[in-house]
């Protein structure tokens, strides 16, 4: 069974509602991304992370974009998967995301899970499932 890291950061709860949710379906370890960094993510065999949308569409700037950049070289090659809310617009932020990933040499294990606002029972199972992907 693969060491799964779920990694996430939440303004409101609806991220880290989602990553519960992605926790339980890998039988992974929730993480908060302050308490993650390069040397831990050696420890994992796949990883999960949940990051909302923020400003225009874009990754939370000041505490998680900086640890996912720092993590992309450790990450490449493991099995990934994303996940995250956002209240506004259509999603552009994961796609970017995802963009940046696949540039960055990193496969997604499944497809990305989004929702708008709060997770609802099928985000939910939908983030418990990506979960089991990567498990």
């Amino acid at each position: 069974m693969s060491k799964v890291a779920v990694v996430y950061w939440s303004g409101t709860g609806n991220t880290e509602a989602m990553a519960k949710a992605v926790a339980k379906g890998a039988s992974g370890e929730l993480i908060p991304v302050s308490a993650f960094n390069a040397a831990k993510a050696a420890a994992y065999d796949a990883f999960a992370f949940g990051c909302p949308a923020m400003g225009s569409e874009a990754l939370e700037d000041s505490e998680f974009e900086p640890v996912f950049e720092e993590v992309k070289p450790v990450i490449a090659g493991k099995p990934v998967a994303l996940f995250g809310s956002y209240g506004w617009g259509d999603g552009e932020w994961m796609r970017s995301w995802e963009a940046s990933c696949a540039d960055a040499g990193i496969t997604l294990a499944a497809e990305s899970v989004i929702c708008n606002d709060a997770p609802d029972d099928e985000a939910l199972a939908q983030c418990k499932a990506l979960g089991a992907a990567l498990a």
